[in-house]
């Protein structure tokens, strides 16, 4: 995770455009990318004709939110309550980012093991093996990867609730609003 104070309260709203409700004053975001990304390392025969081959692909996947960013509108003082209040609620969306991505692990390792582990080789002419496995990663298996993660964005909406705005706003005895005159 990184922290970027860089921003002003009217950048944050621009990039949470699609996100937050019109005319919202977006005093923290936190944005985490998609990332998922497989190593391929595969163990091939090539039998005495050098037309057929076997394969055992053993695969690595990585994934998850990369990079992560949590803002804080410049215009809070570090150190500050408001600033405090409002990092305290970014620090929500990084935790549902996290929490997410340990509930969905055993389901995608299920995934992937129902579909690889299957105890045979790979079997087909020299050379194809290895465009069908990449071929499969990319049209199947990065897609599902993505749709799985993804599904985090409705816990983060359920928490950017015009009350929770409202409380976070409240809070500090009136300092965010003095802060955004």
């Amino acid at each position: 995770m990184t922290l970027d104070t860089t921003l002003g309260y009217r950048d944050l709203g621009v990039l949470a455009a699609s996100l937050a409700r019109p005319n919202a004053r977006v005093l923290g975001l936190t944005r985490g990318k998609i990332a998922v990304r497989f190593d391929a390392r595969t163990a091939y025969y090539v039998e005495r004709t050098q037309r057929w081959e076997c394969a055992s692909p053993q695969l690595t996947v990585s994934y998850g939110f990369s990079p992560v960013t949590v803002y804080v509108a410049r215009e809070i003082p570090q150190g500050s309550c408001a600033y405090d209040a409002v990092y305290r609620h970014e620090q929500q969306h990084v935790k549902i980012y996290h929490d997410h991505l340990v509930a969905i692990e055993k389901r995608l390792a299920e995934a992937l093991q129902n579909r690889f582990s299957t105890g045979k080789p790979w079997r087909g002419p020299v050379g194809e093996t290895r465009a069908r496995l990449q071929r499969e990663l990319d049209e199947r298996w990065i897609p599902f990867f993505e749709r799985e993660i993804g599904q985090a964005e409705p816990a983060q909406a359920a928490i950017d609730t015009p009350e929770q705005y409202a409380r976070v706003a409240a809070s500090c005895n009136g300092e965010i609003e003095r802060l955004m005159r």
